[in-house]
């Protein structure tokens, strides 16, 4: 099964721009979306024909709900702890980083503002995450 990453982010556009970033540095995997807390859990649900991704990439700043509830919201839930998580987002504030962090994050990347730059991140961001950590998911020893 090819592996993915589930993306939630509550910008169509936003959305738009990383898949493009993504194969652009090429990355072959799909790249899901969920716009909010409700449509992650339902791409994560067992039922869902996604699979379960390799990484969720999890913008801070969602409409109707803060980023760290849902990131919390995960992390608390055996189904999906062990899933990194790396948030995705414009804040470089101090106070959303340590949030972040103490709610379970696994890593913390402030969006950069060009597009050569995204791509940039994006082979950096699915190199480390798919193909060098080490996850449960995976059959042999990394």
């Amino acid at each position: 099964m090819p592996t993915s990453i589930l993306l939630i982010d509550d910008s169509p556009g936003e959305c738009e721009l990383l898949r493009q970033a993504m194969t652009k540095a090429g990355y072959q995997g799909r790249v899901e979306v969920a716009h909010d807390n409700l449509g992650a859990l339902t791409q994560l649900s067992p039922h869902s024909q996604s699979g379960e991704p390799a990484l969720i990439l999890l913008d801070l700043k969602l409409r109707g709900e803060r980023g760290v509830d849902v990131l919390k919201q995960l992390k608390q839930n055996p189904r999906y702890a062990h899933i990194p998580i790396v948030i995705l987002t414009s804040s470089n504030d101090d106070l959303d980083i340590r949030a972040c962090y103490q709610a379970g994050a696994n890593g913390y990347v402030v969006k950069p503002d060009r597009f050569d730059d995204l791509v940039s991140l994006s082979l950096h961001l699915w190199k480390f995450w798919i193909e060098h950590n080490c996850t449960l998911r995976m059959a042999t020893p990394c």
